[in-house]
């Protein structure tokens, strides 16, 4: 009999049109059972979600609201009128991009970093030069990169078996750890094609070539994060992991074009982890193309379940949609005029990732599945975030009589996600390292989302109280949350494995971010000290260390946007050492967690 998946009723119950008795007996949770419990508990906390910012969702485009930007009158949140409920009518007829069923960051949101550079309180800092401060600028540099080198031919580099395993193992404890979309047996299958040499001009062994440049990239971040085998001849070590990777990532790009051709599952796959290796060389436009291709052959195929009778094929695509999910959601959050896939339009509607098998080890697949949740449900929250705060037109984040209640609500829905994550992955909200570096990159996920959600606050600050008008409590609390979720965002950055080969482009962009909304409230004395001042000439070298590191491990052209992230970092920390006296040296550590 199938095992029983936890719902009431159970799948397996349901088809059969049998009675579920799921629950009526006090049956042994085994690991698999605690993983699917997390998975239904995050389900149902986007569904309480839903319910509880439905109200905002209908106020956000009502009429009937006004702005009072007297801080005299400032009111807490629960102080605020009450709201006025939309019929079901006014429901029904709104455009769905109220984004409550699927979490989807809006078009032209005004979150970004270069959205953040035009606030008018920058213009007295000539530094920061009007043409940096361009909307566009960050696609300017990107579009008009060189286009990556080509070799004219493609000979297959010799590996032996040994090697061959030891790529996989590197392929499987980062790439496939934090994006688990390859199944242990389709690994093994292509291993078998590798080491036979049996490879030919087909998305079979398209799929295998950016299995191995994956995994030769991973062995080179590895290295790279790895402080403790650091020594003189690291760039000896590194050289051969970045010419394996490029030489196999150029005779996968000589076959991509099948994989553009084909609708099957390896297709799909193909054409994302041709964009995670975008990702890698840090090359975000072209990262994007890959991923919205590769979401669209995910829609497809879902569309018509013709392998329903294949459940793990039907997983792994299901899989593929999640990570071009986050993965799209992280550069539409700085590049938001670019076209989406439409993936997220659907997002409601695909069930979480369930069981599958990507790892030898059991707790390694308990892990990667529990983090690869835990990513998904935080994108969601995020893309909520976006919209129903900088969602343009309808973003309540300049209106003071909408955005308190939606900033507590959100605020409320990051907690209980913190809350859920299992111990493993669990963090503490202050800058000691965590246990391992998937509770560092989570905690780094959850201060970005803490920061965008109290950003309202400072932007009514900066708004109504210059010179030396008084900040109502309820905004400085509001402030406050923000600024110490930008100082914490920038001090616990570490070398994150995943950080390093995936995000350093969005991170930078993140961290530029966080500088500048230090660097805005630095502007009015009682948020300068005590929150910014003793600190504040401590993040800037932080961040450029380990930024100029990471900018070069691709080995090919540094990416144009993420050197103006540290320029801008640069400046801001100029201004911050002209501003403040020398802050007390504190050791942070750059190093694994």
């Amino acid at each position: 009999m199938d095992r029983c998946d936890g719902r009431h009723p159970c799948t397996t119950c349901s088809a059969a049109g049998e009675e579920c008795l799921y629950g009526t007996k006090a049956l042994p949770k085994s690991r698999g059972d605690l993983i699917l419990e997390v998975a239904l508990r995050s389900e149902r906390l986007l569904h309480e979600m839903k319910a509880e910012l439905s109200n905002v969702s209908g106020l956000i485009n009502a009429s009937n609201f006004s702005n009072n930007n007297n801080n005299n009158n400032f009111s807490a949140p629960n102080d605020i009128s009450p709201w006025v409920l939309p019929s079901p009518a006014t429901v029904t007829s709104m455009n769905r991009g109220d984004m409550i069923e699927n979490a989807m960051i809006s078009t032209l949101q005004t979150c970004t970093t270069q959205e953040i550079l035009t606030w008018p309180h920058f213009n007295q800092f000539p530094s920061l030069q009007p043409e940096s401060r361009s909307v566009d600028l960050i696609f300017q540099l990107e579009s008009s990169r060189p286009q990556l080198p080509e070799r004219t031919s493609f000979i297959y580099p010799y590996a032996t078996t040994a090697e061959i395993d030891k790529i996989l193992d590197a392929f499987q404890r980062n790439v496939n750890f934090w994006y688990p979309t390859m199944s242990l047996t389709r690994l093994m299958e292509l291993r078998t094609r590798l080491i036979s040499g049996g490879l030919n001009s087909n998305t079979d062994s398209c799929l295998a070539l950016l299995v191995m440049a994956l995994g030769c990239a991973s062995g080179l971040v590895e290295s790279e994060c790895d402080y403790a085998s650091c020594s003189n001849n690291m760039s000896d070590i590194r050289r051969p992991h970045r010419i394996m990777s490029e030489v196999y990532f150029d005779g996968a790009m000589k076959m991509i074009h099948r994989a553009f051709m084909d609708m099957t599952t390896d297709a799909a796959q193909c054409l994302f982890f041709a964009a995670l290796f975008f990702a890698f060389l840090q090359r975000p436009l072209q990262a994007w193309s890959f991923l919205t291709n590769s979401a669209k052959k995910c829609q497809l195929i879902l569309s018509y379940p013709i392998s329903a009778a294949n459940p793990t094929e039907t997983e792994c695509v299901r899989r593929i949609f999640w990570s071009c999910y986050i993965l799209e959601s992280d550069y539409l959050a700085e590049l938001s005029a670019l076209p989406q896939s439409g993936i997220a339009d659907i997002e409601s509607s695909v069930p979480l990732p369930g069981e599958y098998y990507t790892q030898k080890q059991v707790d390694s697949q308990e892990q990667s599945s529990l983090y690869f949740l835990a990513c998904i449900s935080m994108r969601r929250l995020l893309n909520r975030v976006h919209h129903l705060l900088y969602a343009k037109d309808t973003g309540a984040s300049i209106d003071d009589a909408r955005f308190p209640s939606i900033v507590a609500e959100l605020s409320h829905q990051l907690d209980d996600w913190r809350e859920l994550l299992p111990p493993p992955l669990q963090f503490s909200l202050d800058n000691h390292p965590t246990t391992n570096a998937l509770g560092g990159f989570l905690r780094q996920r959850y201060l970005t989302c803490q920061s965008i959600i109290f950003r309202p606050y400072l932007m009514w600050a900066l708004a109504n109280c210059t010179g030396n008008k008084a900040i109502p409590p309820a905004v400085l609390e509001g402030c406050e949350h923000c600024l110490d979720a930008c100082i914490l965002h920038i001090l616990n950055l570490r070398s994150f494995p995943h950080t390093v080969m995936f995000d350093t482009w969005i991170c930078a962009l993140s961290m530029a971010s966080a500088m500048l909304i230090l660097l805005a409230a630095s502007q009015l004395p009682v948020l300068l000290q005590p929150n910014i001042a003793s600190r504040a000439t401590l993040l800037g070298p932080h961040l450029e260390q380990l930024l100029r590191t990471w900018m070069h491990i691709p080995g090919a052209s540094v990416s144009p946007s993420v050197e103006h992230s540290v320029r801008l970092i640069k400046r801001v920390d100029n201004i911050f050492k002209q501003m403040l006296p020398p802050s007390p040296q504190e050791s942070l550590s750059n190093g694994n967690i």
